[in-house]
Order: C-alpha cells, then structure tokens, then sequence
C-alpha cells in the first residue's frame, strides 16, 4: 500500500524525491534497525531522503528542538541556558530572549514521555502504517498538494511560520490532523542535504493520503 502511495505522489506530481513516512511508536519496533549515530530530526528526514530506513529514540536525537517538539524529552529535562533560547540570539535567529519566548509559544509538541521512539523511511519502503508523510517539491507542486487537499472542500491546509521542522512538519499535522506546508527554517536548511533553495516542504497526516490521491487524479483527468 505505501508502495503504491509513494509511486502515485510521485507520478501525479512529477516528484524529485520520494515522500518520506514518520510514525511515532510506543515501543522501539524489532524489525527494523535503530540508528547508528546521533543527527537531529530534520537530518533524519534528509536519510530517509537518501533511501534508509530506521528508528530512532531520545538518545539518538542530537537538537534540542528535535528533542523538544517531536516529544523525546521533556524541556525541563535540558539546562537553563538551552530552555531561555539565549543561544538562538548569539545565532541571529531572533533578536532578544523575550523574542524567542514568544515565538516558542506557537510551537506545537508531542508530549514527552508517551512514545519510545520515531520510525523513519521512505515512503515506498515503510512497513508500517505512517502518521504523517513530509513530501518536499517546488512550488507548483505544493499548490497542486494544497488544491487537491480543499478540492473538496474537506480540510484546509495550516501555513507554518518560521518555527522548525520538527514542530511545523511533525508535531503539528500529527496533533491537528490538517495539511501543513511551509519554507523549512534556518537549522534544516543549514543541515539538510537534499533541501534545495527553492523547495518547499508539505506534510500530510496519513488519514488524508488516499483522498488527496483520488483528488489529484480527477483534477488530472478533467484538465485533460
């Protein structure tokens, strides 16, 4: 089924890189491996990217905000310094703490403690069922994405901020249930490897794949 799914994205959209499915686990899955070394979410995105498939836990999560907003661990778990976003200041990402306060408020994240690991792959070879779908494209792309999610006038689409990847693709169409795209942020644009300056990323709870297929190939089929 996600085969099938991965190749019709694909297709439909004339894709570039496969979509790559994410699923939180209560439980570290036995058949598939654990990763090897520490990266930070948006890293583990650009693997999957690259073809592998793995999961990942809080010991192999290296970014305070991978940390943080996809649930691996508590804030209050980190030190003062990380938790004030003082360090976001000295990296000119805002321009006093009180500014990174208030931008931490729109953040979404998982609550800690509930899930044991993230499972990571792309789309046409994970094995399990996935609970959002981060698809990167152009720009044309993402606005076929976005019109065939309100073809039908089922669900409206979120347009992230400039939080990070972590929360904007992942913690947030995982709580809302609703389409969310956006232009990445600093840090994955800093770490990721295959996110090129025009791309732009849509995340996709997975409940919302098929329609959004079937809407896309009658959009294809009416225009002809």
């Amino acid at each position: 089924m996600n085969k099938e799914t991965s190749e019709k994205f694909t297709r439909l959209l004339n894709l570039e890189k496969e979509p790559v499915a994410i699923a939180w686990s209560v439980k570290e899955p036995e058949d598939i491996p654990r990763e090897k070394e520490k990266s930070r979410f948006c890293e583990k995105i650009d693997k999957a990217l690259e073809g592998e498939v793995f999961y990942s836990t809080a010991e192999e999560e290296e970014c305070f905000g991978g940390a943080r907003y996809s649930g691996m661990k508590d804030p209050k778990e980190f030190p003062k310094n990380m938790r004030t976003g003082a360090f976001l200041v000295a990296m000119g990402i805002h321009d006093s703490i009180q500014s990174v306060q208030r931008s931490w408020q729109k953040n979404m994240a998982i609550e800690p403690g509930i899930f044991s690991s993230i499972l990571f792959a792309p789309l046409s070879k994970a094995k399990f069922t996935p609970d959002v779908i981060v698809i990167i494209c152009n720009g044309k792309q993402a606005m076929e994405l976005l019109h065939a999610n309100a073809y039908d006038s089922i669900s409206d689409a979120l347009g992230a901020d400039v939080g990070p990847i972590c929360s904007t693709m992942g913690a947030r169409p995982y709580l809302t249930g609703q389409v969310t795209y956006g232009f990445a942020d600093v840090g994955s644009r800093r770490h990721m490897k295959n996110l090129k300056d025009e791309d732009v990323m849509v995340s996709i709870p997975y409940q919302h794949a098929k329609r959004i297929i079937h809407n896309l190939e009658e959009m294809k089929r009416l225009r002809g």
